[in-house]
């Protein structure tokens, strides 16, 4: 016999794939399995046993008689009983060859064709019905989709994460098992069992933190098994996005459905009416009388019950399995099969933000929960943002603990200790743990929640958010509200910046960079900054056309204002006039041509900054006289062609930048501004320095690099308190040996210029040593050598 086992590759498949086949596939795969049973064992019988059995059909004729040559043997009643005689028990002189050939002729002659190839036909229709079946999981454009999705199901299924998301959930918050307590104690009655587990179920969302930091070792989860869970949620939402385009498994589904429920009706309708021609006799009459002898001839199909009771029953078993397809179509075509909603699992679980899914990816779904809901209940938990950042917060924690976090600390510009977080996925709940923090930066970290145990950081008081997208809870809120000293925030869009930040009424200084829109550089993202009452300090880094009105609703304590434009022309400055508090004005990078007006009205200023402006002509420099406070003038990276005289007139000032621009002829009347502590004029076209430099005597920095200088006044060296002194990259041959006078000299730039020694008056400068000697080391090295010595040594 065929055994069964041999088409085995028609329908094999991995067994991982049971999970996508229904009940009524499972069944309908036995009942092929019976009737191919059938086919086989009928095939079988055709191959191993006769076909037919024939004999001559003797009726009397003179046509027999003459063939026989004994028609005048007998008289006519003679050979009546004579061939009686023969009929009943005399052979027929047929030898088995020709027995053989007239049942061969008979079967193929006179045998109906359904009697013939019925076991055939079992055979052929079933292993058409079994390829059908599972022709989905061998098709290129579906198994793959297929495999993927059983790989990650399985995966889902039995992550430790699934399990430890599903009971988190299923957890009671501690605090609202005291409020129960309390209530139950007030009213006298207990709880009942309903009542309970509604109370029990809760969001994902609403689980304490704690509960993430404070497990025990037992319950919480290897860092091997974090990131296996990390990487699962990433094929997940990867493969979501690719299977949820088209619906092709769907639609394979379906056509090879439709395609069995056809198979059925056309087998039904031609097998019941042929089943009826399978006879055990059968009348034969070939021409083969001049082989034989005979023409007529009687046949038994020694098959033909046997057959026939098999065809009965295949019917029978072919009704089941298209009645099966019908309930499948109907399943198919009355729901809706290409969406699906997790409703039930979020009513059950409590993580209500698990999306509801279409197309293939729905489909998949549905042929799951026909196997086991619980599949989908467990692989729901992957496609969760809440239980995929509950995860990345697990393995972050994991990750950054309180000690690797301490040693990041560090002291930042304003001398407060600072921790610098960069690129993370999200705040480490340790970060919390380091109550000696003052100064929390954080940059390019997204979806970043704070939470109310930031309370802790009873030191904090400065935060920095650079392209950081943030949430705060309503305790961290007024924590901030209460201890926040200083805010940094840079952002790309004006909608990234967080609203909370207008109630922090204790904020004393605000630096904002970034773009907004035209509207918005108006006054809309600025309108609420009236509400800080505190804050002294505002830096604005915007492409800003206009100062905003609600920044000079707040000029009452402003005392120090920063504005760079990026470029954008800032018009309309007449609000300034009304800050009269502030003490420091930065208007940089703000394509300004002239020096604005309104900064003559602001007596209290103590600095101006115009840097990266283009200002050409400064004439309107004589009207800083009236800012008696002023000190600090910056000027620099600017066009200005020469400096008016009027500058005699400020002589408040210490600090004058005017660098990177385009002088070339310095009057003397600069130098009348006696109290000048530090003056720069590097990157000009300077080709003289007036003697009258000599009467800065408080001068202690003075930098004329990158000029056209060719040599030095004597009375430089007269300004006995100089510390730095910058002539690098001029056109200088020879230095005075008086710069022995400059004893305070402790920096002293030479590189650049045409010299071709050092005076050896430089060893009476004791304050200067090799690293603050910015020459060449071949100039150097003509020194003396006790100079060279007394320079390099500590």
């Amino acid at each position: 016999m065929i055994p069964v086992m041999e088409f085995r590759q028609f329908t094999e498949q991995q067994p991982a794939f049971r999970v996508l086949k229904p009940w009524w596939d499972v069944f309908t795969d036995y009942l092929s399995v019976i009737m191919l049973m059938i086919g086989v064992f009928g095939c079988t019988l055709q191959v191993m046993q006769d076909k037919i059995i024939c004999l001559p059909d003797r009726k009397p004729s003179s046509k027999n008689i003459t063939e026989v040559g004994i028609n005048s043997f007998l008289s006519l009643e003679s050979n009546t009983s004579d061939v009686l005689k023969e009929m009943s028990g005399l052979k027929t002189d047929l030898d088995l060859q020709q027995y053989s050939f007239i049942n061969q002729m008979c079967y193929e002659k006179a045998l109906h064709w359904y009697a013939k190839y019925f076991p055939y036909l079992v055979l052929i229709h079933t292993l058409v019905f079994m390829v059908c079946s599972n022709f989905w999981f061998k098709f290129p454009g579906s198994s793959s989709k297929i495999e993927h999705f059983i790989s990650m199901l399985g995966k889902c299924f039995d992550s430790p994460w699934t399990t430890r998301a599903l009971s988190e959930v299923s957890g009671e918050n501690p605090e609202e098992k005291d409020q129960k307590k309390s209530s139950t104690s007030q009213s006298g009655a207990g709880v009942s069992p309903g009542e309970g587990s509604l109370e029990k179920t809760q969001s994902l969302r609403s689980i304490p933190e704690k509960i993430v930091v404070d497990q025990p070792p037992a319950s919480v989860l290897d860092k091997k098994e974090g990131e296996q869970a990390k990487a699962l949620f990433e094929k997940v939402k990867k493969f979501r996005l690719h299977v949820e385009e088209g619906d092709i498994l769907y639609l394979m589904y379906v056509r090879q459905t439709v395609f069995k429920v056809f198979k059925f009706l056309l087998i039904i309708a031609y097998n019941s009416s042929l089943v009826n021609e399978v006879k055990n006799r059968v009348n034969c009459i070939v021409e083969i009388q001049d082989m034989t002898g005979y023409k007529e001839f009687q046949c038994n199909h020694t098959m033909a019950h046997l057959f026939s009771k098999l065809s009965y029953c295949y019917l029978c078993l072919v009704a089941v399995y298209g009645l099966t397809s019908l309930y499948t179509s109907y399943w198919l075509f009355y729901r809706s099969l290409k969406e699906y909603s997790f409703e039930y699992v979020r009513q059950e679980t409590g993580i209500s933000d698990i999306p509801d899914v279409k197309n293939d990816f729905a489909f998949m779904l549905h042929m799951i929960d026909q196997y086991d809901p619980l599949y989908s209940k467990r692989f729901a938990v992957f496609l969760s943002e809440v239980s995929e950042n509950k995860l990345k917060q697990l393995n972050l924690n994991h990750e950054w603990t309180a000690e690797k976090l301490r040693q990041k600390l560090q002291i930042n510009s304003n001398d407060r200790l600072e921790l610098q977080l960069f690129m993370l996925p999200g705040l480490p709940d340790t970060v919390f743990e380091l109550t000696e923090l003052q100064s929390l930066k954080l940059e390019i970290i997204n979806n970043v929640t704070i939470p109310a145990s930031i309370s802790q950081l009873e030191a904090l008081q400065e935060l920095s958010l650079y392209q950081c997208s943030l949430k705060l809870h309503t305790t961290a809120t007024s924590f901030l509200k209460e201890n926040l000293k200083v805010l940094r925030v840079k952002f790309d869009d004006n909608r990234e910046l967080p609203n909370w930040m207008y109630g922090l009424r204790n904020l004393e200084e605000l630096y904002l960079t970034g773009s907004l829109s035209p509207d918005a550089s108006k006054n809309i993202v600025l309108e609420s900054l009236r509400e800080m009452k505190c804050l002294k300090t505002l830096y604005l880094k915007c492409n800003l056309t206009k100062i905003p009105q609600s920044i000079v609703d707040v000029s009452s304590h402003l005392q120090r204002l920063y504005l760079h434009s990026d470029g954008t022309k800032l018009v309309m400055l007449n609000n300034l006039k009304k800050m009269t508090n502030l003490i420091e004005l930065e208007i940089v990078h703000c394509d300004l041509e002239r020096i604005p007006h309104a900064i003559f009205s602001l007596t209290n200023l103590q600095m101006v900054d115009l840097k990266e402006n283009n200002l050409r002509s400064i004439e309107e420099i004589l009207s800083f006289q009236h800012l008696r406070k002023l000190t600090c003038l910056k000027l620099w990276h600017n066009g200005i062609m020469y400096i008016p005289e009027h500058i005699k007139k400020l002589s408040s000032l210490e600090r004058l930048y005017f660098s990177h621009n385009k002088i070339e002829i310095l009057p003397s009347h600069l130098f009348l501004c006696h109290k000048l502590r530090y003056l720069d004029l590097s990157n000009n076209d300077i080709r003289f320095i007036p003697p009258e430099i000599g009467v800065l005597q408080s001068l202690h920095y003075f930098s004329v690099t990158c000029n056209k200088l060719e040599n030095l006044p004597d009375e430089l060296f007269f300004c006995k308190k100089l510390k730095t002194l910058k002539l690098g990259k001029n056109s200088l041959s020879v230095l005075s040996p008086k710069i022995s006078y400059l004893v305070l000299l402790t920096y002293l730039e030479l590189k650049g210029n045409h010299f071709e020694f050092l005076p050896q008056e430089l060893g009476s400068c004791r304050a200067l040593k090799r690293s603050g000697l910015i020459v060449e080391d071949a100039m150097f090295e003509t020194l003396p050598s006790d100079v060279r010595d007394q320079m390099k040594a500590e």
